[in-house]
């Protein structure tokens, strides 16, 4: 059971404090957490789940902004976090992004979501489209009214039908005049290359993205060609487990929009899309560079949106570099961000110049490790795919879609 929660801005003000018990939390948690959490370095790596000396606390890091969720009993770690997840991608769904000013503007809406998120602790109504028939998202005719008004309640007076329905994710009366379903693959890479450039761990996030714009009540089959590879799933509340089990066929009754069908892993596999070869010698106060970077396993669709980013130590103190095809850029912070966007078919795209190092320095000793970005339209690089999707209960056949895109998350070439 949540006692609290608060939204922390990038600088640990706090924006927002919701009690959700009569036992109330007091604010100085938050100047624990802050504390704790400067003591750690980088915020951004700070542990999910914290100790403290009176509560436990529960924290994600979006946009800048830190949602931290505090209890004094013992509780499902992955509850509280998940609920946290969906809080602040119901906020971004209402508000069209998340950040600091957005959530001061919209505070009343905020607040008017977590009175129906959650219910003295735990929680209630977390699936985005009944809130909306609850609580209708900010508008420029809403903004208007509640000035002219005075009244800035969005709340709806009837309770939606679905709530009290086998079905709470989707309306009842839905109706479309034509019926439409796409499904997207999304992946996001993980691989770690040392630097002998052997690949010590190489896997992928994916997701299964829905887009249902369907008419009554349907029931929808998707199956996949290959499901045995698939690691660590997670479903939508509107997953029936049973065929999954059985079969490793996902049964469903869809929620009315975009929504998150599924998540899993795909582990150990054996190679990258691209390679990526640094080169770093450095004596004599100078420390010379040198990268490539090519195709190593041609996926069948384009590779772009390429990028390759690294920190220069703190030792060095200037940096001349340059490629041969695409930009190199040294920010004020000391990063540099070699854009490559497509390799070209002719030449293989290479980056070099030379590192200053600071007076008394002979050579370098602390190496950069490098973060790749990359992406690929059409190729799910994990070789998961969908077999077929079978729709019941609807007339005339609804039209269906199938995408797929991989991404790089992190992967890091290490020096």
């Amino acid at each position: 059971m949540l006692q609290c929660i608060f939204l922390l801005s990038d600088s640990g003000e706090v924006m927002l404090e919701k009690q959700l018990t009569g036992h109330r939390v007091d604010r100085s948690i938050c100047d624990w957490f802050w504390n704790h959490a400067l003591s750690q370095g980088d915020s951004s790596k700070l542990q999910p789940v914290i100790a403290s000396p009176t509560h436990y606390l529960f924290q994600i890091l979006r946009e800048g902004i830190t949602f931290l969720a505090c209890t004094q009993v013992e509780m499902p770690p992955l509850m509280a976090i998940e609920f946290l997840c969906r809080v602040a991608d119901v906020l971004s769904d209402y508000l069209g992004g998340l950040n600091e000013d957005m959530i001061k503007d919209n505070f009343i809406i905020v607040y008017e979501l977590l009175d129906e998120m959650i219910d003295n602790g735990f929680p209630l109504t977390t699936e985005p489209n009944i809130l909306r028939e609850m609580i209708a998202p900010p508008n420029i005719v809403s903004k208007m009214l509640s000035v002219m008004t005075g009244n800035s309640s969005n709340m709806s007076d009837t309770l939606p039908g679905a709530t009290a329905s086998c079905v709470p994710w989707r309306t009842t009366d839905t109706k479309y005049a034509n019926n439409e379903v796409y499904v997207d693959l999304v992946e996001e890479m993980d691989a770690i290359i040392n630097r002998d450039g052997k690949l010590v761990k190489c896997e992928i996030y994916g997701e299964v993205q829905v887009n249902s714009h369907l008419s009554g009540l349907p029931d929808l089959t998707l199956s996949f060609a290959n499901p045995s590879i698939l690691d660590d799933v997670r479903f939508h509340p509107c997953v029936r487990f049973r065929p999954w089990e059985s079969d490793q066929i996902l049964s469903f009754v869809p929620p009315d929009g975009q929504f998150k069908l599924m998540s899993y892993r795909v582990r150990k596999l054996k190679s990258t899309p691209l390679y990526i070869k640094p080169q770093l010698t450095s004596d004599a106060g100078t420390c010379r560079i040198s990268m490539m970077v090519g195709v190593r396993n041609d996926p069948g669709k384009m590779i772009d949106s390429i990028t390759v980013q690294f920190q220069l130590p703190p030792c060095i103190l200037s940096a001349d570099l340059s490629s041969n095809h695409g930009t190199v850029n040294i920010l004020s912070n000391k990063k540099c961000v070699w854009s490559i966007e497509r390799i070209p078919k002719d030449k293989t795209p290479s980056m070099s110049g030379t590192l200053v190092l600071e007076t008394g320095l002979e050579r370098l000793h602390v190496f950069p490790t490098f973060e790749v970005g990359f992406r690929i339209m059409g190729s799910a690089l994990s070789g998961v795919k969908i077999d077929k999707l079978d729709l019941k209960n609807l007339q005339p056949k609804p039209y269906k879609g199938f995408r797929a895109l991989t991404r790089a998350g992190e992967f890091q070439v290490r020096s």
